[in-house]
């Protein structure tokens, strides 16, 4: 069984200005006692929640005393981890102040501070009582409820001052366990395209990043030569006009969408998912060698790291196994001959220097990555004794070129699942 912690943001209906203005007298004490406890700790080397609340409670709540008690745990709590990541900063020579700066606050709360009142309120307590605050619930919050999820005693809060909405954040877990695989599901992630192996056919997921990548890169350049120029570099027209770009939404919305298809797809064919072992910043060993700033740029905006922790997150929520391989020479070995596959400049498909056969790059990488998994080569694979696994290589046929299906973005991006897709697909060529 794994615990699964999931965080859920919805915004309270516009409340009127007296209670709107209990929190933000409320905002403003839990900002002074932040401010104290983290000046006070940083100036003792205080790491310890426990020992902070033990040396300043008595003198918070003689200052505050019109606060509920449990306030000053959940300041504790929040100056503990501002002093505990400025500490580190400053150790590394990254801190450029003596004292960090509290600038955006989050109120905490913990389970006296709050509680539901049904599905669509809650009840916060203040220093003038207990408020009732209703939120607006979304699909998101109701696939939580509706699936199980059980709603945690912490909680926080922010203030949106220009709309006198409240922005909540709610604390969901759930108890998953974890499907025994039957079988493996490969994955290779690239600038441009995710692929993936389902019984010996690979499909191909079009993403387009290089191009959303250097739209953005150039429309960012544009505003900057516009407003630098006539405004200044920290102009806040400069910062109004960049806040527009959609470029991480746009982003994040292909992640979590192919993350979908793919975990769905091992969940319902009760397979692990496959991916490379790429390190903490595999960006960085990409360019090393190249000098081009262009495409140094586009390696570090297409973020790999970020769609496979994508993929990790919602393959927890279903239980499904991730197997991380070595990718050494994934794309540049044939899995039939074990003999070098010689590519013509830019093209993607290579020639097998024993076989002769022809093979896609993003197609021989997955099966790499596939026999890496049932070899256990360089990995955390399971034991392969009891799984029912075929791992002939019959389907891996001498003289013929393995290619894969390709989905266009418009296609796979409408749908939850590959056989949606894949109906989609035949629709559109019936079309044609």
């Amino acid at each position: 069984m794994t615990r699964i912690v999931r965080t859920v943001i919805v915004k309270s209906v516009k409340l009127p200005r007296k209670a709107f203005r209990v929190f933000i007298e409320l905002k403003d004490i839990y900002r002074n006692m932040v401010e104290q406890l983290v000046l006070y700790a940083v100036r003792n080397n205080i790491k310890s929640f426990t020992k902070l609340k033990a040396l300043k409670y008595h003198e918070m709540k003689s200052l505050y005393p019109q606060l509920p008690s449990h306030y000053v745990y959940t300041a504790c709590q929040d100056a503990n981890t501002r002093t505990k990541s400025f500490l580190r900063l400053k150790k590394l020579g990254l801190a450029k102040r003596d004292y960090p700066e509290v600038r955006k606050v989050s109120i905490w709360l913990d389970d006296h501070l709050w509680k539901p009142n049904g599905y669509t309120s809650i009840k916060i307590a203040t220093h003038r009582g207990w408020v009732t605050v209703e939120f607006e619930p979304h699909k998101q919050y109701w696939k939580y409820i509706n699936r199980g999820w059980k709603l945690v005693s912490e909680a926080k809060i922010k203030l949106d001052k220009r709309n006198r909405q409240l922005i909540i954040y709610l604390i969901f877990v759930k108890e998953i366990e974890k499907c025994r695989p039957r079988g493996y599901l490969p994955v290779d992630v690239n600038e441009n395209n995710v692929t993936m192996l389902v019984d010996n056919i690979a499909y191909t997921f079009e993403t387009g990043t290089e191009k959303l990548v250097l739209g953005y890169h150039y429309r960012r350049k544009g505003i900057q030569k516009k407003y630098d120029k006539h405004y200044g570099k920290k102009s806040r027209i400069k910062r109004k006009a960049m806040r527009k770009l959609k470029e991480r939404k746009k982003k994040l919305d292909i992640r979590w969408k192919i993350a979908n298809i793919i975990v769905k797809t091992a969940y319902e064919k009760q397979y692990s998912i496959v991916l490379e072992r790429l390190g903490k910043k595999p960006a960085n060993n990409m360019i090393a060698r190249i000098k081009d700033k262009q495409l140094r740029h586009r390696i570090f905006q297409a973020s790999f790291r970020s769609i496979q922790r994508a993929i990790e997150e919602k393959a927890k929520e279903h239980g499904v196994t991730v197997i991380y391989v070595n990718p050494k020479n994934t794309s540049r070995l044939c899995p039939v001959h074990d003999a070098p596959i010689n590519y013509n400049d830019n093209s993607r498909i290579g020639k097998c220097g024993k076989g002769g056969e022809l093979w896609h790059r993003d197609v021989v990488a997955c099966w790499n990555l596939l026999l890496k998994a049932l070899r256990g080569d360089g990995s955390y694979a399971p034991n392969l004794v009891g799984l029912d696994v075929d791992v002939g290589l019959v389907p891996l046929a001498s003289n013929a070129t393995h290619d894969s299906i390709g989905i266009p973005k418009s296609l796979w991006a409408r749908w939850k699942s590959l056989p949606q897709t894949q109906k989609a697909i035949v629709l559109n060529k019936m079309k044609r």
